[in-house]
């Protein structure tokens, strides 16, 4: 102990009263670095493979693990540690991911590496900050916690808001595009093409546009093309999008190869709904834009208003109360 006492006023000295916690915590952060990489990487038991190989068949795919064959191998070895252990978190992380437009195999677990460095990189640098600019000064440990632990929330968190507002911009660009792709999907099949070509040739009419709705349309006609069956190619579309329309559009045309009426008919229906959809959207947000113009038209208007209009009269009597004082 009486060799740790001179380390232990040096810190204090110059990282003032948590100088000892910070050393701590910055020798445990970098064990963790280190330690990491070898804990990830470790080989795995060879009675371990023997023990596998011995399960029978019906066990093994019982316990057929959650990941999917990637071409990315170097992810392949970490991806025990870059992906969730339940079946429900991993399809509803893989859902959000796909409706934001990423449909790799690998999406998942870019998702997890992103949160997990970006999480630890925003630490070390809040450690940084705090370090450089607060540790000579008097910080209690809530304001301590705030520098350090704040960028380290901020970087786990920044990967679920981008892809939140990716999502978000991904509907609003399909739900703004739907009612163009059917009007032109119901000339097509007007012209006498079947709804296969007719979504292929939407797909390529609406690329400059929506390329968000025409990659979706695009993937329903390889589906169609590759034999799946046309009513489960439509249900994952409408997983994908997670979209109302698109869903309502999925059943209509359900409803219609069930019973056999004819398509162009419920498209025509269908995409005059839509269209006058689309029109009270557009009335919904101009009512709404007086509403949010009250609150800037208050604080830009009003307050210079009322600086002109009062702003002579108080000088007024400020100088009438200094010529009074003078007297």
């Amino acid at each position: 102990m009486e060799i740790l006492a001179p380390i232990n006023e040096l810190l204090v000295a110059q990282f003032g009263e948590f100088g000892p916690l910070m050393a701590v915590g910055f020798v445990g952060l970098v064990m963790i670095i280190i330690t990491l990489p070898v804990m990830l990487n470790k080989k795995a038991d060879p009675l371990d493979r023997l023990k596998a190989q011995k399960v029978s068949a019906k066990s093994a795919k019982a316990d057929e693990r959650l990941r999917v064959d990637s071409r990315n191998q170097k992810l392949d070895r970490y991806a025990s540690f870059l992906e969730p252990k339940s079946e429900e978190e991993y399809s509803a992380v893989r859902l959000k991911l796909i409706r934001a437009g990423y449909r790799s195999k690998d999406a998942v677990r870019y998702f997890h590496f992103a949160q997990f460095a970006l999480g630890l990189g925003f630490l070390i640098a809040g450690v940084a900050y705090y370090i450089a600019t607060k540790s000579g000064g008097e910080t209690n440990t809530q304001q301590m916690a705030m520098y350090i632990l704040g960028p380290g929330g901020l970087g786990y968190m920044l990967p679920k808001y981008w892809i939140t507002k990716r999502v978000q911009t991904r509907q609003e660009e399909i739900t703004n595009g739907f009612p163009d792709s059917l009007d032109m999907m119901l000339v097509c099949v007007e012209a006498g093409q079947s709804l296969d070509q007719s979504i292929n040739r939407v797909a390529g009419e609406l690329r400059a546009s929506y390329p968000s709705l025409a990659d979706e349309f695009q993937m329903v006609a390889h589906e169609m093309k590759a034999g799946k069956d046309k009513i489960s190619v439509l249900g994952d579309m409408s997983e994908r999008c997670g979209v109302q329309d698109v869903s309502s559009f999925v059943t209509v045309l359900v409803q219609s190869a069930t019973f056999g009426t004819s398509i162009s008919d419920a498209l025509r229906v269908y995409a005059g709904e839509m269209r006058d959809k689309r029109v009270m959207r557009a009335e919904e947000a101009a009512n709404k834009l007086p509403t949010k113009m009250t609150l800037a038209t208050m604080m830009f208007t009003v307050p210079p208003l009322l600086i002109i209009l009062v702003g002579p009269s108080v000088q007024g009597i400020t100088q009438m109360g200094n010529m009074g004082g003078l007297q």
